[in-house]
Parts: C-alpha cells; structure tokens; sequence
C-alpha cells in the first residue's frame, strides 16, 4: 500500500525520544519498522529551528546535525514553522500577601508545524498522492483534517501516538481508521549510523545525545 507519512517533530521529540538514547532516529527506518508491509513512498517531517538556551548553548548545532542526517534519506522532506518568543503576565497560584499577584514569563511556542502538517495531508488526500496516510502525533488539533481525509475522502488514515505514557486523544481515535503505539522497540531498532556524508562533509551523532 502506498504510503506517506506526517510526522509531528516536537511531538515526537518531546513524547518519544527527549529523555531515551534514541535521539539519532532514522525516520525511514521507523517507517519501515512501523509498517513493514507497505510501500513508504514520502515521509513529511515538520519542525522549526531552535534557538540556543543560556543553559544548552549546543542545541543547534545538535539540532543541526540531525537535520542534515535527515536530509540524507530518500523520500524524507523537512517543513519548517517557527518558534515565537514572547514575555506574557501569568497569575501567581498562591500570591503573598503585600507581594505582586503576576509574574512576568519568557513564553516559546512553536508555530506552523501543525498547519503545515494538516495541509499537507489534505493536499495530498484530494490529489491522490497516497493510498495510506500515518499521522505521527498525539495533538487533538489535528483531528478535523484527519477527520475529513477519512471520513470524507476514504481514505486510510493511522495514527501513530508516540507518547508511551499517555492514551491516544479520543478526538483521534474518532477521526482516523485506527490507532497505533510507538515503543521504546520501534525507536531502538530505527537508529541512523553515527556518521554519515552529505555535499558539506561528514554528519557526526553528536556525542550528548
């Protein structure tokens, strides 16, 4: 079966991998591992740039180094959203008396990522571009656009959630033909070599990871 993949890159980072050795995942290898019988035609990847952190000035250039071994498997293709820093005002739980009731927060957030992926898998469902399409993610927000290509178009459409600890979202498991669980098996068995080549030169697993 002819088959895309729509991989959430925060979600799978923060869910899947953030605190395991598996890190140096290859994707392709995932695929393959995850669906070993289905013809893995496209693997769409979305993620956005860090910025360095005072406390990990070497996130980037990690984060680097990933993109680039990524960029060296066949079929895979990396979506870029943003990240937006922003001071907001949040609300003390338990303020002192006498003492200020909010504190100011430098916020994150990662823009994009989510309306990338959904419109890539709708563009890909009306144009017939996959028989089969797996959604890598645990985010409810992505259950409408999930929802229609199923439903509406006909077409398969699985859920990957790669959180280990948390069920799948019931608005999911509502929109997709069915679900499935990434395991610490599925990561372990789908690593990237720890050195690879591009047109820049040798890709090196960077030795925190």
């Amino acid at each position: 079966m002819l088959t895309n993949l729509y991989i959430d890159g925060f979600n799978l980072y923060n869910r899947a991998v953030k605190h395991t050795p598996f890190k140096w995942l290859d994707l392709r290898k995932l695929a393959q591992t995850l669906f070993p019988g289905d013809e893995i035609q496209r693997i769409c990847y979305f993620t956005a740039l860090v910025k360095p952190r005072p406390n990990d000035p070497h996130q980037t250039e990690r984060q680097d180094a990933y993109l680039r071994a990524l960029a060296t498997l066949p079929g895979l293709e990396i979506h870029f959203g943003e990240f937006r820093e922003r001071i907001k005002y949040r609300p003390l739980a338990r303020p002192k008396p006498g003492h200020p009731a909010y504190v100011r927060i430098r916020d994150t957030e990662e823009k994009g990522s989510d309306v990338n992926l959904a419109t890539r898998l709708l563009v890909g469902g009306f144009t017939g571009d996959y028989q089969q399409a797996v959604v890598v993610s645990n985010d409810s927000d992505l259950a409408s656009p999930i929802r229609y290509v199923s439903h509406d178009l006909g077409l398969r459409v699985v859920v990957v959630n790669p959180d280990p600890k948390t069920s799948t979202h019931n608005d999911l498991v509502d929109s997709a033909t069915y679900v499935r669980r990434l395991w610490k098996s599925h990561l372990r068995r789908s690593q990237l070599p720890p050195t690879l080549t591009d047109v820049h030169g040798v890709i090196t697993k960077p030795s925190a990871w």
